[in-house]
């Protein structure tokens, strides 16, 4: 397996390519789940081909996002499908490889070890300090894609329910991201309150403005 080869190839095509209008599932989205990728897997004691299957899985879990929103795991593995065998993965090495991607789909369903770390890794923001601007990235992305709108406070409320079913799959995600993701659901929980407080104060403000 070529990975070195086929990682710089597809990381072109994902800065080529993704729309700009993608402001999570972008190219430093890709990046990101590299890296966490990586720590997991250091972590879990995954080596050798299984590294380099997981490594390729996070390389390409997103690239469905060049040409469908919706549905696009189906997509990423057609693509990973058309080019790794000229990299020198096998049918089989392949086909791990998008059984990965497509457990990534919302809910996520993991079937081995590596599944389960490339699912943390690619919900690794919802234990992380930069929660909020991530979550309104992905609100932003998904008003301008999707057919269905929400407003701010709905998608607060999305992502409270979220958080609250979300399980990490590994120990090591887990360790590392279970209390900061505790501490994010609490301020969800509080951005909440202050938004129904500040609508109740606008709604007295208004019916004294009426009598």
């Amino acid at each position: 397996m070529h990975f070195d080869e086929v990682k710089e190839l597809v990381l072109q095509k994902l800065k080529k390519e993704l729309k700009p209008n993608l402001y999570y599932h972008n190219f430093q989205h890709t990046l990101d789940v590299c890296e966490s990728v990586d720590r997991l897997a250091e972590m879990e004691n995954i080596r050798g081909e299984e590294f380099v299957l997981l490594q390729t899985a996070a390389l390409f879990h997103d690239t469905g996002f060049i040409w469908r929103y919706e549905n696009n795991e189906e997509l990423a593995c057609n693509y990973a499908r058309q080019i790794l065998g000229d990299f020198n993965y096998s049918p089989a090495q392949t086909d791990h490889i998008c059984n990965m991607i497509m457990s990534t789909q919302i809910p996520q369903q993991p079937e081995d070890i590596m599944g389960m770390i490339l699912c943390d890794a690619d919900l690794d923001y919802i234990g992380r300090g930069d929660f909020f601007i991530t979550a309104l990235r992905l609100h932003r992305e998904w008003s301008e894609n999707s057919n269905v709108k929400i407003t701010f406070k709905d998608w607060y409320l999305k992502q409270q329910s979220f958080i609250i079913q979300h399980d990490f799959f590994t120990p090591s995600a887990r360790e590392l991201r279970n209390e900061k993701k505790a501490h994010n659901l609490a301020q969800v929980r509080e951005l909440l309150l202050l938004l129904d407080a500040t609508a109740n104060d606008q709604l007295g403000s208004l019916s004294k403005t009426y009598k």
